[in-house]
């Protein structure tokens, strides 16, 4: 049961490295709130004890929340807040409602054209001075297996079918609104979709239910496709991605996301030739993004409208 509080809060800390900037947002457009912030390292339990609201992606790095009533993530996922434990039930817990779609379908479309094109391929033989005569094919008419339809996995469809592609979706309902997909099926189906895929593209959130949903016996089940995850690492089993990209599982993969981050320097997935990764930022959270968002679920609480649309699920995890 979410808590409905009895006033609202005034307090507001914002965990962030652009916090100034935040902070500044929200000062313009409302005056009478009182906001400190600090990256996330640097909150202290003086700043938790004195706000009511926490505004952030991340958790601070105190044993308790002190006396914040209300968090508000400011990222397209939940799951910091969520484990390895999960915050009190008796702190409101809200989501941004920014749309991280169109800037996670360019990072998806961008290393599918990557692979496609062989530009690491080419970049490499740049480098050596040498004219590698080849045939590059064309993205269109290859096959993509969006693995989330949401708001991201919609933006993910729409953008590659755009140059051509056929995409089909996966979803925990196997229903989605999107006209983008060529079908929609329930993720019980993935055993017997990935090894039709020449991209199979993840904006899972991490939940109890997607937890390593691509284990090593799905990746096993894939035939050269390319794997690109910007969800959450946990929704693949790490520890199998080398063998699937040496076994011919996977052709490549573009990893956004990872079990541990940042990725240790010691992962075998930063020297893999067929591996592209860059450092969870394929959605960045926008200064306005989180303002609105933030001033929204304010508006609502303020307003008595609770639970707010963007209240999370504490069941489902989003």
């Amino acid at each position: 049961m979410t808590l409905a509080l009895p006033f609202a809060p005034r307090r507001v800390v914002i965990g962030a490295n652009a916090h100034a900037e935040l902070a500044a947002w929200l000062r313009a457009r409302r005056p009478e709130l009182e906001v400190r912030g600090a990256p996330v390292p640097s909150i202290s339990a003086d700043d938790l004890a004195w706000g009511e609201v926490y505004v952030g992606f991340r958790r601070p790095q105190t044993p308790t929340l002190g006396n914040i009533r209300w968090v508000h993530c400011t990222g397209a996922g939940v799951d910091a807040w969520m484990a390895p434990v999960e915050i009190s039930r008796e702190v409101l817990l809200t989501r941004t409602p920014e749309s991280f779609g169109p800037a996670i379908a360019e990072w998806a479309l961008s290393r599918a054209l990557c692979f496609r094109l062989e530009v690491m391929s080419l970049a490499q033989a740049q480098a050596a001075r040498e004219w590698k005569a080849r045939e590059i094919p064309m993205l269109a008419g290859t096959k993509v297996l969006a693995v989330g339809t949401g708001d991201v996995g919609s933006a993910v469809a729409r953008a590659f079918r755009g140059l051509g592609c056929e995409v089909t979706g996966v979803s925990r309902t196997g229903r989605t609104n999107e006209p983008a997909f060529r079908a929609v099926y329930p993720v019980a189906a993935l055993p017997h979709l990935v090894g039709e895929a020449d991209w199979i593209v993840l904006t899972l959130p991490s939940t109890p239910a997607t937890y390593h949903l691509f284990s090593r016996d799905i990746l096993s089940r894939c035939r050269g496709a390319v794997l690109l995850n910007a969800g959450r690492g946990a929704v693949v089993e790490e520890s199998a991605l080398p063998e699937a990209l040496d076994a011919g599982w996977l052709s490549g993969a573009a990893l956004d996301v990872f079990e541990v981050e940042p990725l240790p320097t010691t992962s075998p997935l930063w020297n893999h030739p067929r591996v592209m990764i860059s450092p969870h930022a394929s959605g960045p959270t926008t200064t306005d993004g989180a303002g609105l968002g933030f001033l929204e679920c304010l508006g609502d609480l303020e307003a008595g409208r609770l639970p707010s649309r963007w209240v999370v699920d504490r069941e489902r995890g989003y």
